[in-house]
Order: structure tokens, then sequence, then C-alpha cells
């Protein structure tokens, strides 16, 4: 396995969902820059790889199988005409309708009959939902009116991007800066906005971004 053949991989998988290497990286959630040219090599020359963990988010978000990754490193132009995207439709709502009652239960899990559907790439958590962003506190990366796609059941790590619902019924889309035994603390992107630090006890719950909306 080559270094180009693994990033024409990328840049193929990119083009048959319709985006550009930016647009793929915001699709898997991560930071629109990731597999942008110029990081694919250090400064000093030397090849950099795309981690595994953005990999498995890329295959996620586009409905990709390693199968279908491997043969686009392995020469394929394409997937194969047969391929159909894998699909579902799961609940929407708007990010202050979030902060409301009678949409999530006490696990954080979506309940009850007043939301919207999408359709959004298939996804493994049963309880995934969508949400849309509001405001530009996570500019660059997520823009007002983007929709994203949280789920309670993915695990979460620090630098991810996180939905949190505050026990005061605060929702905010933010990145995960640390995580203590007692404390949360969450980025803004956007160095126009404030950061925030909070107690384990003042979060009803807190679930990854594992897609985003191009």
């Amino acid at each position: 396995m080559k270094h180009d053949d693994v990033w024409r991989a990328l840049d193929t998988l990119a083009a048959e969902n319709g985006l550009s290497p930016s647009g793929l990286a915001r699709r898997a959630g991560l930071d629109a820059t990731t597999f942008n040219p110029s990081k694919r090599r250090m400064p000093d020359g030397r090849a950099r790889w795309p981690s595994t963990e953005s990999l498995a988010k890329v295959l996620l978000a586009t409905g990709a199988t390693l199968e279908d990754f491997t043969a686009l490193v392995s020469g394929a132009r394409a997937l194969t005409s047969s391929r159909q995207p894998a699909v579902r439709r799961v609940p929407l709502i708007g990010m202050a309708q979030a902060g409301g009652e009678g949409y999530f239960d006490d696990g954080g899990f979506p309940v009850g009959g007043g939301w919207d559907e999408v359709s959004m790439p298939e996804i493994a958590d049963a309880n995934a939902y969508a949400l849309e962003i509001s405001g530009d506190s996570m500019e660059p990366v997520f823009r007002d009116g983007d929709l994203v796609i949280v789920s309670p059941a993915a695990p979460i790590r620090r630098g991810d991007r996180v939905v949190v619902r505050t026990t005061e019924g605060q929702v905010m889309a933010k990145q995960l800066n640390r995580r203590s035994a007692r404390r949360i603390d969450l980025k803004s992107l956007n160095p126009l906005h404030e950061d925030y630090s909070f107690e384990l006890n003042e979060v009803t719950w807190m679930h990854r971004i594992i897609w985003a909306s191009q």
C-alpha cells in the first residue's frame, strides 16, 4: 500500500460523493483541512498518512465499506456501479428546540412525535438523530444551517466535536477540549466565541457528532 494510492482513494471517494477533499472531511466530522494536499506531507517532506480514525469516520459518513476503499487503493477508478449509498431517515430538530422538553428522555435519547425527519447515510446507532446548527461559534467547520448527525452511542475522546445539553437547558455544539472525573472543558472553534467549562453534574448529556452535511 503506497502513500499516494491511499490519498488518491480518498480523493476518489470524495468525488464519488460530489465533494471536495475538504467537503469530505467536514462530512466526516473532521477539520475541513484534514485532507488538504498541503497536509499530505510533513514540512520536511516526509509522507503523512491519514489516521485510521479519520478513515473510519469517512467510511461511516459516506456509507462506503472497507472493501470499497481497499479497491480504490488497489487502483479501481470508481466504486462499483451497482453500489447504492445506504440511507435511512433519522429524526431532525433545531438546536433551539433541543433545549426544550419532550424531545429527549432522561438518558438523552430522542423520543416523542414532534420531530421532523431527514434522509442521511446509514448510521449503526439506532438512536442517532440530526440537529440543525444555529449560530457561528463552530465556523468554519460547521456553519449556521448545517445538519449534523449525532450518535448517543459513539465513544467520545478529546478533540471530538460534540453536542452538549446542560441541566439549565442550554444546547451547544463544541469541541471537547478536556474531560476529567469532575469537569468537561468545551472549545468554540470560532475564536470570536468564548469557551465553556462545566461540572459533570451540570451536564445532562454529551453526544458525539459523527457526520455533517456539506
